[in-house]
């Protein structure tokens, strides 16, 4: 049994130095050097934006930090990637160069979820893979850091007329749906063509026309074609029930002045899509914050799921996920 023992020590300190050198390669030696194979892309809201849900023992500390892979499907190509993740923290911190086939594999093999989920789970291909070609390997090659962008958008001068100025006389006001709404993908199809929105898998000629002025404040920018006030930051990525607890912690605080501040309809949010991606590569106005690449709508899906509009590939979506969640940006109508 001492045997056995100690030669289950051996393995477990050999595998445990051989990740803290993955670590070291991306300059996170620092922190907890682990990765947790058994953590998803669909448990990480429940068990880091809901204090106290899933698993709640895998998390002591709002400090730390747990790594797992994950495949990234939203950009044309997917690729593995390497997740940073933290109670309120995401970080992506490495691109993992894998077979493509095997990649493309293990997103076919989530089947239909695929055309609306797009950041999946590792398979057991690729656990095996990533065992013996990352962390059991010397050769650091296939392993890609990223820039690190945890220091957020520092937000300066935003460009655009004072709140003085009125309307140009070639644009008209328009009302926007303020309600919450319950709708399928057809009803969405029909609003974005209705509006002309700009969407680049529905409507990617689309263009609404804004008018946007600088409030003074540091803070917000009014829309003054929508009448809506709009946070020029807004907030951490959170589920839905959290999101609104911080909306009412926010008005209580009168941010901006206000108190009267609330989560976008689809259409509200939809209306600052814009057709050109900006410097910051979003398809939104630079005044406005990178921090926040998708935000929550307050919209539903019909049967199931949250409407969200990802201003980082420019278009509105759904998710399935039982805990849905997303950065926010809130907004108000001017008096």
């Amino acid at each position: 049994m001492l045997a056995y023992l100690n030669l289950f020590c051996k393995l477990f300190k050999t595998i445990v130095e051989e990740i803290m050198g993955l670590f070291k390669k991306l300059n996170l030696a620092g922190n907890p050097t682990t990765v947790d194979w058994e953590m998803t892309p669909e448990y990480t809201f429940g068990t880091f934006e809901s204090w106290g849900g899933r698993n709640q023992e895998r998390v002591r500390s709002g400090k730390e930090r747990i790594y797992y892979f994950f495949i990234d499907a939203w950009v044309e190509t997917p690729k593995l990637c390497l997740m940073e993740r933290g109670v309120k923290h995401a970080r992506v911190v490495a691109e993992i160069l894998a077979p493509q086939d095997m990649v493309q594999r293990c997103v076919d093999n989530h089947g239909k979820v695929a055309l609306f989920e797009r950041t999946h789970a590792i398979d057991e291909e690729l656990k095996q893979w990533l065992m013996k070609n990352v962390i059991e390997s010397d050769d650091d090659s296939r392993v890609i850091p990223l820039k690190d962008e945890d220091r957020g958008d520092i937000l300066g001068d935003t460009g655009l007329p004072g709140s003085e100025e009125p309307l140009p006389a070639d644009l008209q006001t328009v009302v926007l749906p303020d309600s919450p709404v319950e709708v399928v993908e057809e009803e969405v199809d029909e609003l974005i063509r209705q509006y002309n929105f700009t969407d680049h898998e529905r409507n990617q000629d689309g263009q609404f026309s804004n008018y946007l002025v600088d409030n003074g404040d540091g803070l917000t920018v009014t829309d003054k074609v929508t009448g809506l006030m709009w946070q020029r930051s807004g907030l951490d990525i959170m589920s839905n029930r959290m999101m609104r607890k911080a909306i009412e912690k926010l008005n209580k605080e009168g941010f901006a002045g206000h108190c009267d501040w609330r989560m976008p309809t689809l259409s509200e949010a939809m209306s600052l899509m814009e057709r050109d991606m900006n410097a910051k590569e979003l398809y939104l106005h630079p005044a406005f914050s990178s921090d926040q690449p998708f935000i929550l709508v307050d919209a539903t899906r019909k049967p199931g799921g949250q409407w969200f509009v990802d201003f980082k590939h420019g278009r509105a979506y759904w998710s399935s996920g039982t805990i849905p969640g997303g950065f926010g940006r809130l907004c108000r109508k001017e008096k």
